[in-house]
């Protein structure tokens, strides 16, 4: 655990992180491990998946899209042009007051945040939605072979768990961190750092899955290996930001994510 720092006090472990992904140094974050979870995650040939959701899992940027824009007609509100672009992986609570420019009063924003996800819940259910193609097929070979995993996402839970309803995927994820969970959205590591304290795997052994180059640089700042999933961004611009590049999550397989953590 080189690139770790941890004091262990009443049951708690305090993870230091001290350098982030290829080298380049960061700030130091913070997550915490309980007792339990630090232990076992020591062993060293130990790996831990942790899956953005939008644009990893599957593909809903037109729901988003036009969730903010039915919510725009009903507030009476304009949208710059590039607002879906720009604000891609942050927190509402960012896009609102600062992108957008819509209101900086915190409960005005929290309404219009829970308006929004839930007119996006709507347009999912009315519509339906699929995973994207391969992950269904990586998450069974993740249950095989006992590899952990976690949702880190920006996210808010009841739109994930509306999804997961819709998608079926009973006991193919090993925990979630979303939204309501962190006090800072990505590109700060918070949400991915929170997620390997569930997978009880260390950060220096987990492999973040992400589409958005937000996203990308937490991973990078919570000390884990990234891959890159060219959906949102080619691939061509994903290259050189991560530790791989994939189109689809079931080109790797599982001694893939070994060798990608031994790298």
């Amino acid at each position: 655990m080189s690139d770790l720092t941890h004091l262990e006090g009443n049951g708690i472990v305090w993870v230091n992180v001290r350098t982030c992904g290829q080298g380049r140094t960061c700030p130091q974050f913070s997550a915490i491990m309980s007792l339990p979870e630090v232990q076992k995650s020591r062993s060293g040939d130990a790996v831990a998946v942790l899956f953005d959701w939008d644009g990893v899992i599957i593909d809903s940027s037109r729901q988003h899209e036009e969730s903010w824009e039915r919510l725009a007609v009903e507030e009476n509100v304009a949208l710059p042009a590039d607002h879906f672009k720009v604000g891609f992986g942050k927190k509402n609570e960012w896009i609102i007051p600062h992108l957008l420019q819509w209101t900086e009063d915190p409960a005005e924003v929290r309404r219009l945040s829970l308006r929004k996800e839930a007119l996006y819940r709507e347009i999912v259910v009315e519509r339906g939605l699929e995973a994207l193609p391969g992950v269904h097929i990586f998450l069974e070979r993740l249950r095989a072979a006992g590899v952990p995993n976690c949702i880190g996402s920006s996210t808010h839970r009841e739109n994930i768990l509306t999804i997961l309803g819709v998608l079926k995927f009973d006991g193919l994820f090993g925990g979630m961190v979303t939204s309501e969970d962190v006090n800072h959205g990505k590109p700060h590591p918070d949400v991915f750092l929170k997620a390997a304290a569930k997978t009880g795997v260390p950060p220096a052994r987990c492999i973040v899955f992400e589409d958005a180059l937000a996203g990308i640089e937490a991973g990078h700042a919570g000390g884990m290996k990234v891959v890159g999933v060219a959906t949102t961004h080619a691939a061509a611009v994903l290259e050189g930001r991560v530790h791989r590049v994939v189109a689809r999550l079931d080109e790797l397989t599982v001694p893939d994510l070994r060798a990608i953590v031994a790298g």
